[in-house]
């Protein structure tokens, strides 16, 4: 009887239609098949998944882009979820690539124990947080393409246009642009570069207040979060709400700080030769959780007395500055996993 076999799935995501395949308790392939990308065409799916046996995990392929909301149907249906890496290019080049043969890698995967990441729930505040993150950051990169193409303007610009500008400061500089009142011909070049200044200043200050404004909303959210976290020293609204999107809405899908760790690219990695026994900076990881964690590092070591110190005694031991950073990156990854 079917529901007497054990069946392990696999989806290989994408935007309309989803590829699923089943295997048995031994790997071999039983069946595939494709669904929609909608409520009703998720329900067929794990009905067709069911139909051939006890469902004991289901292998995800991309559960933070395509199969962010498959995962969270199956999970809501008490369906063990695993989040599973795609194929790298060797085994691409050595297995093929096509829908059927990614969504039975990912059943395989997690029948050997080669997957066996727990996906980010993305079903509370984090994910609410995550998502008013994106908007703020893309704002930020804006605002600093803005002021770097006045800058542009101004150094290109006539003297006339150029030497009124000089000196002054970004929020000067906007100001100033935002209002001045360009007058001339269009095919005059200093009116020219007038009236691109101001627009492009107006776009500045709007750019600024939509930054504000995303302030206002993402910081009560991250301190009702995680209000533990943003006490800790050194960190703020911003590098708490990287750190809570990188962990998701189930941070004990992290086993342990080391793994926390990891994660954060701040694990040690040996680079040990001969005689000379040391580690080096980790490149992995998720490298916007690193770029947080090494914003805390530096905030600390230029305000906090107990970092200071630590600094001095490491650096009169011989320590280089970026060793020095990466025992502190690793110290506040064991600190902040304590208050997630």
């Amino acid at each position: 009887m079917a529901d007497e076999i054990a069946v392990v799935g696999g989806i290989d995501t994408h935007t309309d239609l989803h590829q699923a395949a089943v295997i048995d308790g031994i790997g071999r392939h039983l069946a595939t098949a494709q669904f929609e990308t909608t409520p009703e065409g998720y329900q067929r799916l794990l009905d067709w998944l069911r139909s051939h046996g006890e469902v004991l995990a289901v292998g995800v392929e991309g559960t933070g882009a395509y199969g962010a909301e498959i995962a969270r149907f199956l999970t809501a249906n008490e369906v063990t979820v695993v989040e599973v890496d795609r194929p790298d290019r060797k085994a691409r080049r050595d297995n093929g690539k096509s829908d059927p043969i990614d969504a039975y890698g990912a059943a395989t995967a997690v029948l050997s124990g080669r997957a066996g990441g727990t996906p980010k729930a993305r079903n509370g505040i984090v994910e609410a947080i995550r998502a008013l993150r994106v908007v703020r950051k893309s704002a930020v990169k804006a605002r600093t393409q803005t002021i770097n193409q006045i800058r542009t303007l101004i150094v290109t610009a006539p003297s006339v246009v150029r030497d009124k500008l000089r000196g002054l400061s970004a929020r000067e500089l906007t100001d100033t642009l935002a209002r001045s009142r360009p007058t001339g011909e269009l095919d005059d070049p200093a009116c020219a570069v007038r009236i691109a200044l101001r627009r492009l200043a107006r776009r500045y200050q709007a750019l600024d207040e939509e930054i504000k404004e995303a302030d206002k909303e993402i910081g009560p959210l991250v301190t009702q979060a995680a209000p533990r976290l943003v006490a800790l020293p050194g960190v703020g609204p911003e590098t708490a709400g990287q750190l809570l999107t990188s962990v998701g809405d189930n941070p004990d899908r992290l086993r342990s700080e080391a793994a926390f760790a990891h994660l954060c690219g701040a694990a040690p990695v040996p680079a040990s030769s001969g005689r000379t026994n040391r580690h080096r900076l980790n490149r992995g990881g998720d490298r916007a959780a690193n770029n947080a964690l090494h914003t805390i590092v530096l905030v600390r070591m230029k305000y906090d007395q107990r970092t200071q110190e630590y600094v001095t005694r490491r650096t009169a031991e011989g320590m280089v500055k970026k060793d020095i950073v990466r025992c502190l990156k690793r110290f506040v990854a064991r600190e902040i996993y304590r208050h997630l």
